[in-house]
């Protein structure tokens, strides 16, 4: 489904975490729309602004190691959804879904894929 997704780089842009989050939402409520929000957060300090101000519906804790996803998690007590990202692969997901994270992002299963060309052209000569 379609989700809003607010980066570390839009975080940046906006001038912090606050104005981010303020921004989106002001956006929504402007076009009346009800899309849900996913923010990024780098640390425990970021992921606890994300809770003191809230308006958004899952956070992103990227590139946290399964320990400190684990208090971050357990920080957040089930008020949002929760998603870990960042040096997460099939050889080390299971640590990070100990964590009790509700959704992991893999991108090492498409960080070395070639593509083929898989052209649907016929040839209409007899």
């Amino acid at each position: 489904y379609d989700m809003i997704l607010i980066k570390d780089n839009h975080i940046d842009f906006a001038g912090g975490i606050t104005q981010a989050i303020n921004r989106v939402n002001n956006y929504l409520k402007s076009k009346q729309l009800q899309i849900p929000i996913e923010i990024e957060v780098r640390s425990m300090e970021e992921l606890q602004q994300v809770l003191e101000i809230g308006m958004v519906d899952r956070i992103l804790l990227d590139n946290f190691s399964p320990n400190v996803l684990k208090k971050g998690v357990a920080l957040v007590n089930g008020r949002f959804q929760t998603e870990a990202s960042g040096g997460i692969t099939e050889l080390n997901i299971a640590s990070y879904a100990e964590t009790g994270v509700d959704f992991i992002s893999v991108g090492a299963l498409t960080h070395h894929v070639n593509s083929i060309d898989l052209s649907l052209k016929a040839n209409l000569t007899p």
